[in-house]
C-alpha cells in the first residue's frame, strides 16, 4: 500500500490581487505566473494572454506593445 500526503499550497491571501489594476487573481495564477513572492504585476483584465505567459505578470519588460499604450493593438478599438 502507497502513503499519500496531501500538502495544499500556502494561500497568498491579501496578495491575490492584480498590483496593477487591482483585479481579483486566483491563487494558483499568483504562483504560475507572478513573480517569486506569488505577487502579480498585470492580470488577464489588465493585460494580454501573450504578454502575460513572456513574464508581464511578474513584472518583466516584454517586447510585445502594451495593450494600454498602444491603441488599437490585440483587438483592442484605436481612439481617433
Amino acid at each position: 500500500m502507497v502513503g499519500v500526503t496531501v500538502a495544499p499550497w500556502p494561500s497568498a491571501g491579501s496578495e491575490s490581487v492584480c498590483e496593477h489594476c487591482g483585479a481579483y487573481v486566483s491563487d494558483q495564477f499568483c504562483r504560475v505566473y507572478g513573480d517569486n513572492s506569488d505577487r502579480v504585476h498585470r492580470c488577464p483584465e489588465c493585460d494580454t494572454y501573450c504578454r502575460l505567459t513572456r513574464g508581464s505578470a511578474a513584472g518583466i519588460d516584454v517586447a510585445i506593445p502594451d495593450p494600454e499604450t498602444s491603441p488599437g493593438r490585440h483587438g483592442g478599438e484605436a481612439d481617433v
